[in-house]
C-alpha cells in the first residue's frame, strides 16, 4: 500500500462509522465503475482493431479511393 493510501485511511479511520461507510461505499462505487470503463474501452479497442484491419484489406485490395 502507499503512503498516501495509508494516510488517506487513516485519515478516514478518524470519522463516525457512518461516514466510514458511506466514504467506503463511495470508493467501492468508483472501483466498480473504474473497472467497466476498462471493460469498455477493451471492447472498443477489439472493435477498431477489427475496423482498422478491414480497412486496411479493403486498401490492399484496391477497392478505396485516394482524395489526391
Amino acid at each position: 500500500m502507499t503512503k498516501l493510501l495509508e494516510r488517506a485511511f487513516a485519515e478516514a479511520g478518524k470519522l463516525s462509522s457512518d461516514e466510514q461507510d458511506l466514504l467506503a461505499s463511495r470508493v467501492l462505487a468508483e472501483l466498480a465503475d473504474e473497472d467497466e470503463f476498462d471493460r469498455a474501452i477493451t471492447a472498443s479497442a477489439d472493435k477498431l482493431t477489427s475496423l482498422a484491419n478491414d480497412a486496411l484489406a479493403e486498401h490492399r485490395a484496391g477497392q478505396t479511393q485516394g482524395d489526391g
